[in-house]
């Protein structure tokens, strides 16, 4: 059985920007919009602790999430073989 490359990448895409802007705004709610650095900003240019922030995560998590999830479902493919 083969994956859909498209639906699949799309669907990591999605899941991955929704997990890095929650995860976002919990840190805001629990801290504060404190615009720290994390592990994330060093990764995802522009990406800070703050409501821009969040967005940025967004954006960056969606590329992310679409390029790693094509990756995961062409090796799926090949190895399905």
């Amino acid at each position: 059985m083969k994956i859909n490359v498209k639906a699949f990448s799309l669907s990591c895409g999605i899941v991955w920007a929704l997990v890095v802007f929650f995860v976002t705004w919990w840190l805001i709610i629990l801290n504060g919009a404190s615009g720290a650095k994390t592990v994330l900003g060093n990764i995802y240019l522009g990406y800070n602790i703050s409501t821009l922030g969040s967005l940025v995560g967004l954006a960056w998590g969606f590329v992310n999430g679409i390029v790693f999830g094509a990756f995961l479902a062409w090796l799926y493919n090949r190895l399905a073989k």
